[in-house]
């Protein structure tokens, strides 16, 4: 039991774009965001150090000038002062053996003696915070000393942080919910904008999906379509110029096929009609049947040359990549054709020589076929036909040009005698001169090897020339 793998569905543009538009700009205001919160919070904490700094700054000149010791009350009036004017600060005064000399009432800070690192500086980096009894606190544990260092203080600074706390807790959910609602609204802006500048694509859709067989006309004038989608307009007027093209050969194709294969049916009907109208002879049966022999076998080639042009349009017919003597394959040619030639007095004539080809001997023999059968088949009975070879080209190229004189070709006819079905005299188009086939048979034998064949018709004198890389 097989399991068929589905291939996922890529993720549409407008989600794309909205989801990259919507998480940068997320990650920047989140950025932002962080880096506001991190800077008052860094404010606050420079506030605390200035404070506690400025209580430090007023303890140690009145221990400088009345030192302390243990049970002295003598200072308890004068250090209770430094926390005058600042709520929510608290200190604590040790001697070198931690024995608490003052203390303003509030928290333990005795507690923190020992486990507050001692600092260097009161700075916004050097502060300790820690809760107790349930509230926060952030400090320090500096040393004071008298002015001739004879006696050393240990302070425990700190300041209450519950304001703080109180106004970041707010500050952090009115900012994070302004952030959210910013972002969706950054998010609803940009699928709105995503919405409205895909709206020219969503045109340009419709203006395609409203093409059909009988609206191949229609073409996208990039220049009322937004810069970044003129290429696509560019592109899709080239394609559907291509569509266009093969849609009207096709048609054509089609209605010449209708056409030839109309003629020989109706022959092959009516002469059975006559032969079937009254009794023949076994001899009259013998003719009509060979006439229409010789219908079915035109109708065969016709329909076997239109099944090889359907499978080079295609792809489905590969060459052969072998060495190819084309000098052997004309004069092989001229064999073949011998037998034609000497009916109608028509010398062939083979001149100069050229390297072997690398490719299909079979398609380039047929292609060769076809040109020298056209050109016999245009030749004045009594003319020469001539090929050239030339082996010396640019590039390495090797040319073989059929050249024979007749009816000089209008220049206008030329550009379309490798087209299906086309004939410079329309009125030219039974038995001998085949069905308009063979030189689109060649031109595609020719593309398929990477060569090409042009055509001249000057002063009576009409001239194929086939290039192929050597």
């Amino acid at each position: 039991m097989s399991v068929e793998l589905r291939q996922a569905r890529p993720v549409s543009l407008a989600l794309r774009l909205i989801g990259f538009i919507g998480l940068s700009i997320s990650l920047i205001f989140l950025g932002f965001g962080w880096l506001i919160e991190r800077a008052i919070a860094q404010h606050f904490a420079q506030q605390d150090a200035e404070e506690l700094e400025v209580i430090t700054a007023y303890v140690q000149p009145a221990l400088r000038a009345n030192p302390m010791g243990p049970g002295d009350t003598r200072l308890a009036n004068p250090l209770a002062g430094a926390v005058q004017g600042h709520h929510g600060m608290y200190y604590l005064v040790a001697d070198a053996h931690d024995h608490v000399l003052y203390a303003t009432p509030g928290p333990d800070l005795a507690a923190m003696l020992r486990k507050v690192p001692l600092s260097t500086h009161l700075d916004a980096d050097h502060l300790t915070v820690w809760a107790d009894q349930g509230q926060t606190y952030r400090g320090a544990v500096v040393h004071l000393s008298d002015g001739d260092a004879s006696s050393v203080y240990t302070a425990v600074v700190a300041a209450d942080m519950g304001f703080h706390d109180h106004f970041m807790v707010h500050f952090h959910h009115t900012l994070w919910g302004g952030t959210s609602v910013a972002v969706l609204l950054v998010i609803l802006v940009t699928w709105l904008s995503v919405h409205r500048g895909h709206a020219p694509l969503r045109e340009v859709s419709a203006r395609i999906r409203g093409i059909s067989a009988n609206q191949l006309h229609v073409r996208i004038d990039p220049r009322t379509v937004p810069i970044e989608l003129a290429d696509l307009a560019t592109s899709f007027n080239t394609m559907i110029e291509r569509v266009e093209q093969d849609f009207r050969q096709l048609s054509h194709f089609s209605a010449d096929i209708a056409h030839e294969l109309r003629t020989p049916v109706t022959n092959l009907v009516t002469q059975t009609q006559v032969v079937l109208s009254k009794a023949r002879t076994l001899d009259e049966y013998k003719e009509v049947l060979y006439s229409n022999l010789e219908e079915y076998e035109r109708m065969t080639k016709m329909i076997g040359d239109m099944l090889y042009l359907a499978q080079t349009d295609n792809q489905l017919v590969k060459p052969e990549q072998n060495p190819v003597d084309l000098a052997a394959e004309v004069q092989a040619l001229f064999d073949y054709f011998e037998a034609l030639a000497d009916e109608r007095h028509i010398r062939l004539l083979v001149s100069g020589t050229c390297r072997s080809v690398k490719g299909d001997r079979l398609m380039l023999r047929r292609a060769l076929s076809n040109v020298l059968s056209n050109a016999i088949r245009h030749t004045p009975d009594g003319q020469t036909v001539s090929v050239q070879l030339d082996g010396d080209g640019a590039e390495g190229q090797v040319r073989v040009s059929v050249t024979n004189p007749g009816e000089t070709i209008a220049p206008e006819h030329l550009p379309h005698l490798f087209e299906r079905f086309y004939r410079a005299d329309p009125s030219r188009q039974h038995h001998g001169d085949g069905a308009g086939l063979g030189l689109a048979i060649v031109k595609s034998i020719m593309d398929l090897h990477g060569g090409t064949i042009t055509v001249q018709s000057t002063a009576g004198q009409t001239c194929f020339e086939m290039t192929l890389n050597g």
